[in-house]
């Protein structure tokens, strides 16, 4: 199983690494790829380091990760990247510190970006600011999902940087629903859920003072962060959320 798993994502990141000379040349965007715990149906190895190989496919970027969120400890380390993406549900580790806490506000506050992926929504869950910068996020025992199965999912706005282009597609996914909040977003992505009998939200955007955040709810594990044009969300969100661009 993890001989084939291996073989299927390096087959779609391998379809995806034309690079053009143009993009080689350009500095790279740095990327600071959070990971480390979740829930136990969670391979989070497996998907942190899906999203790092879909990345460093696209020739855009400078990617490291972290599996130790104390990082947010040090404001000078968070600095040196453009954008942090987060994959981490803390399951088993403690919240962040108040001093962590700021560091991550003031980062995407002065201009940064920031990526939240699958189940990282649901991180936190005192953290009432942070649900902010999620702007739709988990609580257990109300958001949810039916049977993991393949479903569509449509493109909402055909002209935003990170979907111009993009069509519907399908995915052998978890369709998650019932995500809380109701601070503004930008939604890029739907899916018509049979368990919440409603269309619900799966990749949209967040503006947080002058930073950008980028949220996208899929990747159970490796097999569905490769679906391609999940890959193509998962490069142009982070660079969007990065620069405020694509190109």
């Amino acid at each position: 199983m993890k001989a084939s798993l291996a073989a299927l994502v390096g087959l779609a990141v391998f379809s995806m690494a034309t690079v053009s000379p143009a993009a080689e040349s350009l500095p790279k965007i740095k990327v600071l790829i959070v990971t480390g715990d979740d829930v136990g149906v969670h391979p989070w190895h497996e998907v942190s380091q899906t999203i790092r190989e879909t990345l460093l496919a696209a020739g855009k970027f400078d990617v490291r990760v972290s599996e130790d969120p104390g990082i947010f400890e040090s404001a000078t380390a968070l600095k040196a990247y453009d954008v942090v993406f987060l994959h981490f549900y803390n399951a088993t580790l403690p919240t962040l510190s108040a001093a962590g806490k700021q560091n991550l506000l003031e980062y995407v506050k002065g201009g940064k970006g920031l990526c939240i992926s699958h189940l990282t929504s649901a991180s936190f869950k005192e953290w009432g600011e942070f649900h902010q910068l999620c702007g739709r996020y988990w609580v257990m025992g109300q958001s949810g999902h039916g049977p993991r199965s393949v479903f569509k999912a449509s493109v909402a706005d055909k002209d935003h940087p990170i979907t111009k282009g993009l069509s519907d597609f399908e995915t052998d996914d978890e369709l998650y629903a019932k995500l809380q909040g109701d601070a503004p977003i930008h939604v890029l992505v739907t899916a018509a859920s049979d368990w919440s009998k409603a269309t619900e939200p799966l990749a949209f955007t967040v503006d947080y003072g002058k930073g950008r955040v980028f949220s996208e709810t899929f990747g159970h594990d490796g097999k569905a962060a490769t679906t391609p044009n999940v890959m193509k969300l998962i490069q142009r969100g982070t660079e969007w959320a990065a620069t405020g661009k694509v190109e």
